[in-house]
Parts: C-alpha cells; structure tokens; sequence
C-alpha cells in the first residue's frame, strides 16, 4: 500500500500553481531545512496517500518511471483542467474495464507524467 508520494519540481511555484489548479486545492510551502517542498492536503483519514512537490538537485522530473494515479470523481474534471494550467494532456479518458473505471494521463507542468483514476 501506498503511503506516500514525491513529484519532483524544477519551479516549485509553477508546479504549485499547476496542481492547485488542476485539482482545485492548496499546496502548503513546507522547507526542511533547506529543502522546498510543497504538501498536497492531508486526505482527512480518507483511503489513498497524500504526498509532495518536491524541488531538490536529485529528484528530476520526468516521463518515464513509476506513475501516481490520483483518483478522481470523473478523470475528465481534471484532464480539462490541465492544458490551461500549463500541462498536456498525454492519454484522454479511456475506460478500463465495467469493474475497474477509467484512467486518464497528463504530463504535469514540471514535464512529469501522472495518472488519473475514477470509477465514472
């Protein structure tokens, strides 16, 4: 099970800006020391992870690589969202399966790739 995840970030208020849009919340300025990151809202005991935007020499983003599905009430709320937040949208939504929903892709901001998942 998933607990937790980092998205990294070259521009983290960019990438801030991104998010918040697409997904309609707050990302909170958190700095450890030196180290930018950007929280996405705790899920209120919710099932699923919370996770961060992460800005640091080591974490590059990218295309390739593990992808975090976020889910979503119908991935095309976010999708449409994206393009005008500054990202692309890489696959529209597509139907998994009559038991698994439908996903949908999106190349962040950053150049990062991300999922969306929901059941309508």
């Amino acid at each position: 099970m998933v607990g937790w995840f980092e998205i990294p970030v070259n521009d983290m208020q960019r990438a801030k800006t991104f998010y918040e849009a697409v997904f309609k919340v707050e990302i909170r300025d958190v700095d450890f020391g030196g180290l930018k990151m950007g929280w996405f809202p705790d899920n209120n005991g919710a099932y699923g992870a919370t996770g961060t935007l992460i800005k640091q020499e080591s974490y590059i983003p990218s295309q390739e690589g593990t992808l975090v599905y976020f889910m979503s009430e119908n991935v095309e709320d976010e999708l449409n969202r994206v393009e005008a937040a500054g990202g692309k949208v890489y696959q529209t939504k597509t139907k998994i399966s009559d038991e698994h929903g439908f996903m949908g892709v999106f190349i962040d901001s950053e150049g990062n790739r991300l999922a969306l998942h929901s059941n309508a």
